[in-house]
């Protein structure tokens, strides 16, 4: 298919991120507004680096094959392409292959034959030290420096893909393509750019459309239709109950972005400065003037890795006393328990950090509490302890515990009794995973980093976008 002036090419967005529930009468509706292709995400970073240093999803196996049979069902009998990107969570290596083995299961359960297609973008350090030997990777803000013996520590690392190992894949004939790590817009762009929709319309229609209905009035109810077409895209809400409207639409640029206006991707930069946002129906909104500025290609690097340990333990607080002069209570509390780790275990606790943070207060800024502020009517005081390994941190939390339990306000006054909701009140967090890469490769091809697996079941459905 070769798009002809005037014409859109239409991809079904019906979720966020697959695990987060796909609605069949979702799918069923955009098959029936015209859709050429269903392209969606899986990943984020958003949870943190857990999933990238083990590889392991975020979302149950569960949730994520129950979308993906919607999914593959949805694509076997309108015969028109699935593309989904950062599998697994993360889109290393080994979360790509557990998204493969469930798209297998779902194929001999349904009696499906799709052509699969695998996209890998997990990177080695011996191949990123050549990178950075000819100067072709430059670090991130606030960092100043690439420091090559992080590649080593890291249990995972990937580079975020664009469209092209997408489109690729299509034309070699996937009707499926599960991608590891991908930027969010480039998923959805992929389509349409291969097609000869303007890669201005087509990027910004995918950033908007990345978290499928978010962009919508009624953010959870259901996916979106993006209709990309050479000057211009519309995208419309998949429930017919739902409406987009130029607000909703436009604040997307806003989402997990520094700048409203501009947005670095693989190969260039969207620039939305000057487009121009219209309702033209109570539901649609059809966007215009949105340009892609060309750039050199680069592909951001994320790599995480396994740390210390925690252990943790939680009381609520009622006593109005604690609660009118939280901040000084947890300071002295805090000095206390440090004081006394060092007492008891000596050497032995090395190096060990102990945190508290009261929600209900200012656990999720972190930020002093402005001055004059009413107290709460109650708190969950959070005791977190980080050790090198687990046994030293739960140690500290026991030796802590009769303090954090029965702490005063003023260490004259008769010991109190917190509420402590669980027995054993410590708990074994594990280890702790930290973000150690954030920075960007220069490539002369978008395939360099990417390798190509093809998984061609027998009597292929030959989906072709349309």
């Amino acid at each position: 298919m070769i798009l002809e002036a005037g014409s859109t090419i239409n991809v079904i967005v019906p979720v966020g991120a697959v695990g987060a529930g796909v609605r069949s009468s979702d799918m069923a509706a955009g098959i029936a507004m015209g859709a050429h292709a269903i392209a969606c995400d899986a990943g984020s970073t958003d949870s943190g680096p857990a999933y990238l240093a083990t590889g392991k999803s975020k979302y149950s196996r569960d949730a994520v094959k129950a979308d993906l049979r919607i999914l593959m069902v949805t694509q076997s009998r309108a015969k028109i392409p699935l593309l989904i990107g950062s599998c697994g969570t993360s889109g290393c290596d080994m979360a790509l292959d557990w998204m493969l083995e469930i798209a297998l299961e779902i194929a001999r359960e349904e009696d499906l034959n799709p052509r699969i297609t695998l996209l890998y973008s997990e990177q080695d350090a011996a191949t990123l030290d050549r990178y950075v030997q000819r100067g072709a990777i430059r670090p991130l803000a606030p960092v100043m420096s690439v420091d090559r013996s992080i590649f080593e520590r890291c249990d995972h690392i990937v580079a975020l893909m664009g469209p092209e190992p997408y489109v690729a894949a299509l034309r070699d004939g996937a009707d499926i393509v599960l991608g590891g790590r991908t930027t969010d817009t480039a998923v959805i762009a992929a389509v349409p750019l291969m097609l000869g929709a303007g890669s201005g319309p087509a990027w910004h229609a995918g950033k908007t459309a990345e978290c499928g209905g978010q962009c919508t009035v009624f953010s959870r109810d259901g996916g979106v239709m993006v209709r990309v077409g050479r000057e211009h895209f519309e995208i419309e809400p998949l429930s017919a109950n739902n409406a987009c409207t130029p607000a909703t639409v436009s604040a997307h640029m806003l989402y997990e972005n520094s700048d409203p206006f501009r947005l670095i991707e693989p190969g260039g930069i969207l620039d939305v400065t000057k487009s121009r946002y219209r309702a033209i129906s109570d539901r649609v909104v059809r966007v215009q003037a949105s340009v892609f500025e060309p750039a050199p290609y680069t592909m951001k690097l994320e790599g995480a890795a396994g740390g210390p340990f925690q252990t943790i333990m939680l009381v609520g607080i009622q006593d109005p006393k604690v609660l009118a002069e939280i901040d000084r209570f947890t300071a002295q509390m805090h000095e206390h328990l440090v004081a006394r780790v060092l007492a008891s275990m000596g050497d032995r606790a090395g190096k060990f950090d102990i945190s508290l943070r009261p929600y209900g207060w200012n656990a999720i800024s972190g930020m002093p509490v402005e001055t004059g502020s009413a107290p709460p009517r109650e708190i969950g005081l959070l005791f977190v302890a980080t050790a090198a390994t687990q046994e030293i941190a739960t140690q500290i939390a026991k030796t802590c515990n009769p303090a954090f339990f029965h702490m005063p306000l003023d260490l004259e006054q008769e010991l109190p009794s917190y509420a402590f909701p669980f027995s054993p009140s410590e708990i074994e967090r594990g280890q702790v995973y930290e973000f150690l890469l954030n920075d960007i490769v220069e490539v002369a091809d978008p395939m360099e980093l990417v390798r190509v697996r093809h998984v061609f079941l027998e009597e292929p459905s030959n989906a072709q976008a349309r």
